[in-house]
């Protein structure tokens, strides 16, 4: 195992994946001569050149769509999108054409297309530049939606993504680009559905996804050592498909959950692990379920305003020890 950040887990990643196919480019601003906004494809532009590692002008539905296109014809591309906020201008490509062209054409094209994109407040970008869009996409038929939460996800997560012939979005967070974890030596593929248990516990399920894993990991310790509680802690690092399977699991062990996200709650991941709390476990529930999100309001400039709009570990100790 090779301990790395998760920047570096990305541009490994794609290291490989270009290397292997040459059918597998990569397109988005500043991802060339710059190496990225976040340097996961940092020297790569000099390694592939201009035609296979491509900067572009800031015009994320055009890219997109050409990106798109290509997949229809056999390319692989990887499209970094440099802000999530910015993908709002690319929605009609990636929702109208990559997600459902397999259906629309009677299974005769197929977009095999990963849109990577890093989102999330990030310390004082202000409302246009901290959105959470984890939630829009993964409401999309035809579209798999992953965010990993580690390097090793980071990784595997994307070179699965590549390989694979449905089209996939790609959530990473931007507070998460230095965190170091460890990343097997050997290639590594990670499943595109699916959960993980990072924690294990009898008490209560702390559910997270990206950023919102490490919030429970921490509130999880908190609980533990003073209050006697054991959280277990899942990671929901696929989207889309949300693993239902793996959220009744867990539930039906600890009879109590609790769902974490940055962001707002109306129409959410939370929202939805609800309904699958509701659906499928309401008879091992043993309390109501809890959400922590993000106040429903844009995010502010202002550090502290910053701070008290997006939730923390202790938010999810607090509403966690409300169910006991």
């Amino acid at each position: 195992m090779a301990e790395m950040m998760y920047w570096e887990a990305i541009r490994r990643a794609h290291d490989e994946e270009l290397a292997n196919d040459p059918l597998v480019f990569a397109m988005g601003e500043d991802i060339g001569v710059a190496g990225g906004t976040y340097k996961a494809t940092s020297g790569l532009y000099e390694k592939y050149g201009p035609e296979r590692i491509i900067d572009t002008p800031i015009c994320e539905n055009s890219f997109t769509g050409l990106g798109i296109g290509a997949s229809f014809i056999g390319a692989r591309p990887i499209i970094e999108i440099m802000s999530v906020n910015f993908a709002w201008l690319a929605t009609d490509q990636i929702i109208n054409a990559a997600a459902k062209v397999r259906y629309m054409s009677g299974g005769q094209l197929a977009a095999p297309i990963v849109v990577r994109s890093p989102g999330g407040t990030a310390h004082q970008l202000g409302a246009q530049h901290s959105a959470r869009m984890e939630k829009v996409f993964m409401g999309i038929a035809g579209l798999r939606v992953v965010t990993p939460s580690t390097p090793k996800q980071a990784y595997g997560l994307l070179k699965s993504a590549v390989r694979c012939n449905d089209p996939v979005f790609i959530n990473e967070h931007e507070l998460m680009y230095n965190l170091k974890g460890e990343v097997p030596d050997e290639e590594f593929f990670h499943p595109l559905e699916g959960s993980e248990v990072v924690r294990e516990g009898r008490d209560i399920t702390l559910f997270g996804y990206n950023i919102s894993v490490h919030w429970c990991l921490q509130a999880a310790e908190t609980l533990s050592k003073q209050h006697g509680i054991e959280a277990e802690v899942i990671d929901l690092y696929a989207l889309s498909p949300l693993d239902r399977a793996g959220i009744k699991t867990s539930v039906s062990k600890t009879h109590k959950a609790l769902i974490a996200e940055e962001a707002e709650a109306p129409v959410g991941v939370g929202s939805e692990v609800m309904a699958i709390l509701n659906e499928e476990c309401f008879f091992d529930l043993d309390a109501a379920p809890k959400r922590v999100s993000a106040l429903n309001a844009p995010i502010p400039y202002n550090h502290g305003l910053e701070r008290t709009v997006i939730p923390n570990a202790g938010d999810i100790v607090e509403a966690a020890l409300s169910q006991f």
